[in-house]
């Protein structure tokens, strides 16, 4: 039928390009175009095309296990038509690990021609096939599609009418501008990943016409299904993984330990296309303890025997978007309210793990947030501590996805959005994991730009030269497998094409996005070198109007800057083969606490105290890098008992007597007018650290306002749209006039944080996006609240960690502050314990320097802590009765302060409160107000024990009496130390 503009037209521009159902054809050759109707109105069209490019959708995407969408078995085959391309989806979600593809069985090509059609599907999906196949193309393409709003849910239903107007065509394509909001048809599709050289704009779908079929079906695996399985699984790593555990189902329907195995297939027209082996879950206390489960689901409502393990799933590539109704299926089949996987990093190996063989299940599942764990003081506890279940260490850190029920009803927004972040440094970390745990949100492309990739082992005990942030530990990185849902590219940012919107890397190549987010923070650099015209003869110090020379020489093989694990992997390598036991001297040369953590390593590793020499520059500040004298003491001390040479105020000149020269033999400093010249077989550099050459080349290149760091407003826009930053790397614009602030002074996994929940409502369509202008509210520059943290190993064998509140440039000595400092131990023993609150007794600051090992995870929770929840700190250390608050700290009644949960049960007291009414002379007032005007009539200490005891029969007391004893209960798998009513 003939298509009027004037019908087509009003949809186009109110709806865009959509599609629909009821269709009539107009046909052209290879073009097609189907309106949809409704009651005589057309409410949706499509045009469909033969024509199809695919030598460019095969170099752009992985097209192998779908054969280069040709048909490359001539007997096999019937005639099909071209398919088009518009938005091409990779399993971002999909893990690193299991980035296998799922092959379907291959049929023999000697097959007599009577094979049947799905047979045939299942024959022609095989290993990729990289080579240009020669077969005819069998696919067709959808080119434009648009549909009225309230028929959107029908979008799939003309699908099998245009297969039908391609009779000898299997898969149908569609390309999607990838800022393109999810729609209805896309349910009906997969995505395809695009190859790391792709260069096509849009995302990749494709649709088979025998994945529209509605006989799909779930059943219990038999015997039978075995040559089937067997040929689905063949081209798998995993596959004897898989064949072990279905024969302990056939056999016994038990695992090796016991535990009752379950195996199911999905088949479709009687022909096995998928896999699902799951098992009893046994390890429940574990799961519900570690990780944030309870955010999907109540434990209480579900019985132990429905919780099961997913150990494998497989499923031919063209059913994928079935995945979610085999789950559905799986857990009815099952029994099951909930299934969990685990996925174990990619560098763990164990017999006792089953390896994961799965692709795009994990879009169907939810990543669950691990928990923070309180460190038992288990020996004190005795009987009173929680069971071994809830306290034991796994033999492997891993990360949780979970299904239920209801989540297998909810679908997820897909957004493929090209988001790219420049560095994994914390901020950019915490970017992506508030990104990738967004459990209603799936983002396709999602890519790192890091010169090491993504770090994954943080904190091997024989590399720790630096000091930590304790951000991100190597259990950190395992329990939330970031890997599994970026793309990592090992590289270095060397420019920004801002009109074209991609980065272009160091090594060739480049990234493209639609949002870019710098994140590189600061780096120690190769050391700048003085001359004798930029010291001031009078202050040996430098002149603050002349910069520094940056080297531009490459660094000498035995000159080292170290800014993450990668650079302290190779540093451990060198210095076994190269120094250890050799001799020679090390000049460690900065004022950091890198510095002391370096020294002791090296003496960690053998290296005598004698051959090293620690060369301070002069500072341009008072106070040392441990914001605390008697750590600075003892640290001192400790250098000067291992005969470290320790030289101050000097100034690095030259380097191998200004010979460019590789190695390095020797460096001159500058000191009072004299120089000092120290022989060296290595040489470490912390002097401060700055922006990265490379990335300030590319930053200014690309014309991003740059005032010393790259400027940004409260909101992390540069002055680029397009483009966000944060972290070190940043400061505020002149305009706000805060200057002393800028993201290194607070937390910088908070930061990232904070950008994330920017970005967010851009990409997520249930939130409101930003107003603009923006509010005068945004003017003010954010305020922060978590605490700057800094660890690490100082010389002397102590163990050191400082919590302390983000503080502005320039900001007053603690001595200078209204509070009061507590301090119990002494350096000399290793027990110093500083405890500092500020005015209104909060918690401000903690410094601890011990010679044992730190429960870094429950002393983070005292940072805000009011002295009196603290068990009425202050008048116990007044009294005397507090002479070691490590062991203060690991008293009974302080474990519910470490609860992760605690914050929560926090709020839940400060609601009721505010809400709290007494009985008064004048009849009912709230407690603020009565609490307000003793203040106002300076009460007298009898009124305050009226005020308590009308509190006490309030309804606020009894409703928080029961908060407290809901809140032990509730958590009492971790909180067994406490008694509860009914206990005793």
């Amino acid at each position: 039928m003939h298509i009027f503009a004037e019908q087509i037209t009003p949809l186009v521009e109110s709806h865009g390009p959509y599609f629909l159902s009821e269709l009539i054809e107009a046909q052209d050759e290879e073009n097609h175009t189907v309106v949809c109707e409704s009651e005589g109105a057309v409410v949706g069209f499509v045009a469909v095309s033969g024509q199809v490019d695919l030598k460019l959708l095969n170099q752009c995407f992985e097209l192998g296990a779908f054969e280069g969408l040709r048909k490359t078995n001539s007997a096999h085959q019937e005639e099909t038509q071209p398919l088009e391309e518009e938005n091409h989806v990779t399993d971002a979600q999909e893990s690193s690990e299991a980035k296998e593809p799922v092959q379907a069985e291959k049929e023999s090509k000697d097959e007599p021609t009577g094979i049947s059609q799905l047979e045939y599907v299942e024959s022609s999906i095989k290993d990729a096939v990289d080579s240009n196949p020669d077969g005819p193309p069998n696919a067709f393409c959808i080119q434009l599609f648009t549909m009225e709003k309230k028929f959107e849910m029908r979008s799939a239903d003309f699908l099998p009418y245009l297969f039908k107007l391609f009779p000898d065509r299997d898969f149908c394509v569609i390309s999607v501008p990838k800022l393109t909001p999810d729609f209805p048809l896309l349910q009906s599709f997969i995505r395809v990943a695009p190859r790391d050289t792709s260069i096509f704009p849009q995302e990749l779908y494709l649709c088979h016409r025998w994945a529209l079929l509605r006989t799909l079906e779930v059943r219990v695996a038999v015997s039978s299904d075995i040559p089937a399985i067997q040929s689905l699984t063949e081209s798998l790593s995993q596959r004897e993984s898989i064949s072990e555990a279905l024969d302990l189902f056939l056999q016994a329907r038990k695992d090796q330990d016991g535990t009752a195995l379950q195996a199911f297939v999905a088949q479709v027209e009687g022909r096995v296309i998928g896999l699902m082996i799951i098992r009893d879950e046994e390890d429940i206390e574990f799961i519900r303890a570690n990780f944030d489960v309870e955010r999907f689901m109540y434990f209480s409502h579900q019985q132990r025997e429905e919780h099961g393990r997913l150990c494998h799933f497989l499923l031919n590539p063209v059913f994928q978007h079935h995945a979610k109704y085999i789950l559905k299926e799986v857990l009815r089949l099952a029994h099951k309210s909930c299934l969990y996987y685990l996925l174990h990093p990619s560098h763990y190996s164990h017999k006792n793990v089953s390896y994961h063989s799965l692709t795009t299940v994990l879009n169907n599942m939810v990543p669950v947030s691990p928990r923070r764990q309180i460190i038992y003081p288990l020996e004190e506890l005795g009987i009173n501590a929680p069971s071994q279940q809830i306290t034991k260490q796994q033999q492997a850190h891993f990360a949780l996805y979970h299904t239920n029920r209801k989540l297998t009803m909810e679908p997820k927004v897909t957004i493929n959005a090209r988001i790219v972040v420049v560095g994994a440094s914390d901020t950019g970390l915490a970017f992506l994991e508030a990104l990738t745990f967004s459990p209603h949100l799936r983002f396709n492309n999602l890519t790192l730009i890091s010169t090491h990739g993504l770090p994954d082992r943080c904190s091997d005990d024989n590399m720790r030269f630096l000091a930590t942030s304790h951000s991100y530990s190597d259990q950190d990185q395992a329990q939330l497998s970031l890997r599994s849902w970026i793309s990592v590219v090992t590289g270095k940012m060397k420019a920004i094409d801002r009109e074209d919107k991609h980065v272009e890397l160091m090594a060739g190549g480049r990234v493209n996005y639609d949002y870019l987010i710098l994140c590189t923070g600061l780096q120690y650099q190769m050391p700048s070198l003085t001359s004798v015209d930029v010291i001031d003869q009078t202050t040996s110090s430098l002149n603050p109007h002349h910069p520094r020379r940056r080297s531009t020489w490459p660094a000498p093989s035995n000159l080292f800057t170290l800014n993450d694990q990668h650079d302290c992997s190779n540093l451990h390598r060198w210095l076994t083969d190269n120094f250890v036991e050799l001799t020679g001297n090390a000049v460690v040369y900065g004022d950091t606490i890198d510095v002391f953590t370096c020294v002791e390593m090296l003496m960690r590793l053998g290296v005598s105290g004698r051959r090293v020499h620690v060369v301070h520059p002069p500072r341009d500040h008072t106070s040392s890098c441990f914001h605390d004298g008697s750590v600075d003491h003892a640290v001192t001390h400790a250098l000067e008992k291992a005969e470290v040479q320790v030289h101050r105020d000097c100034l690095l000149k030259q380097l191998n007597d200004g010979q460019h020269t590789d190695p390095v033999t020797s460096a001159s400093f500058t000191s009072d007018g004299l120089t000092l010249r120290l022989e060296c077989a290595v040489f470490f550099s912390f002097s401060c650290k700055t922006v990265d050459c490379d990335a300030f080349k590319a930053v200014n290149d690309a014309c991003l306002v740059f005032d010393g760091r790259l400027v940004v407003d409260t909101t992390f826009h540069t002055n680029d749209p397009s483009i966000y930053a944060a972290g070190p790397l940043t400061k505020y614009s002149r305009r706000y006039h805060a200057d002393q602030w800028s993201d290194s002074c607070f937390n910088s996994k908070e930061v990232g944080q904070s950008l994330a929940s920017v970005l967010l409502p851009l990409c997520d369509p249930t939130l409101e996006r930003p107003a603009d202008p923006p509010s005068d509210e945004e003017q003010l520059i954010a305020l922060y609240t978590q605490a700057k943290i800094q660890g690490g190993r100082l010389p002397g064998g102590y163990n050191y960690l400082h919590v302390a509140k983000p503080a502005s440039k320039g900001h007053e000595t603690p001595s200078a502050q209204k509070g009061r400092d507590m301090v119990t131990g002494r350096t000399e023993t290793g027990n110093y314990f500083h405890l500092r609150l500020g005015q209104h007794d909060v918690v401000e600051s903690i410094t601890c320097l011990s010679k044992n090992a730190l429960p870094v995870s429950n002393l983070l929770c005292l940072y805000r802590k009011h002295q009196l929840l603290l068990n009425h700190l202050c008048s116990r250390y007044h009294e005397g009765l507090v002479h070691d608050m490590y062991s203060y700290f690991k008293e009974n009644w302080s474990l519910a302060l470490y609860h992760d949960r605690f914050a929560d049960f926090e709020q839940e007291v400060r609601h009721i409160m505010d809400s709290a009414n007494i009985e008064g002379e004048s009849g009912s007032v709230s407690l603020q107000e009565a609490l307000q005007k003793m203040v106002d009539d300076k009460a007298e200490s009898d009124q305050l024990t009226g005020l308590s005891e009308g509190f006490q029969k309030s309804e606020a007391y009894s409703a928080l009496r029961k908060s407290v004893l809901d809140y032990l209960r509730y958590n009492r798998y971790h909180l067994t130390m406490y008694a509860r009513p009914g206990l005793l």
